[in-house]
This record gives structure tokens, sequence and C-alpha cells, in this order.
């Protein structure tokens, strides 16, 4: 059941993949490999982690928000990627990581960056958010252990 419910989210999160804003995309024209099962995690290496450079915690910004991420001890590689220490950012919008061992899940809060993008573009609403950058494998899974940012929190006007 399980991997059932991995295999949903890797497919919703293919539709995704390489959409820099906060829209839906279309279904993705090719789809990678499916994870043998939840948890066959891809390990990350001591001392990773992934930053959220652009923009900066408790800034005021206006919409659509340029947003850059960053990256130490890893490499940025699109979805699909079957190489070492690396994986593609995931920006979640006002939401946390509840599951490290599910796909990162693809709708208006988790934004997939597959094409291994480094900058985007997004559309909020005016008000105050939350922004964490998660970095996730060939299979939008998290790394083990998994490698995010510190959370930061904007208000956009």
């Amino acid at each position: 059941m399980r991997l059932a419910i991995a295999a949903t989210f890797l497919v919703l999160s293919l539709a995704a993949c390489g959409d820099d804003s906060s829209k839906t995309s279309e279904a993705a024209k090719e789809a990678a490999p499916a994870p043998e099962a939840a948890s066959d995690r891809t390990p990350s290496p001591p001392g990773a982690r992934v930053m959220i450079l652009e923009p900066a915690d408790n800034a005021t910004v206006k919409s659509p928000v340029t947003v850059r991420f960053g990256v130490e001890g890893m490499e940025v590689a699109p979805a699909g990627t079957d190489k070492p220490n690396t994986g593609h950012h995931h920006l979640f919008i006002d939401s946390t990581l509840d599951d490290p061992s599910a796909p990162v899940a693809a709708d208006a809060n988790h934004i997939h960056y597959g094409k291994g993008q480094t900058e985007a573009q997004v559309e909020l609403a005016p008000g105050q958010h939350t922004l964490q950058d998660v970095f996730a494998d060939k299979n939008h899974i998290p790394h083990d252990p998994p490698v995010v940012s510190e959370v930061i929190h904007i208000t956009v006007e």
C-alpha cells in the first residue's frame, strides 16, 4: 500500500517537474524511474546543505518573488539523474517536510525544479509566508539524512 502511495506521489511530482511558478504544470513528457520502495532513500554526504539565497529572512517583497537557491557539498542535476551526491530543489511554501521517506508532493505549496533550476519567479498572495528549500533525489525523495534549508519568513506586499 505504501509503495502504491509513493508511486502516486511520484507521478504527481513528475507532473510538476520543471515548473518554475506556483501554477500547476502539465504532465511530464518523460517519467523518471519509480523507486523500488519508499525506504530506498539516496544518501546525502556529510555536511551537505542547501539554502535560500534570496529573498532574505524577514524581507518584505513584491510578487512575483525572485527565489534563488544555493547548495554546498552536492550538485544540482535534473530529476531522473542517477549520479551520487546530486539532486534538485523543491520550494516548500507555507509547508513543512512531514515524511522524508515519501516523494515530495506537487501542488501550489510544493514547487519542483526538476530541470535543475537554481532561480525562479514565484507568484505569492499578499501577506506573510514561509519558504523552505528541500533538496531531493532523482525520484523527488529527500536524501537520507534530508538536506533542507532553514525556514525563512517573508511578507509580500
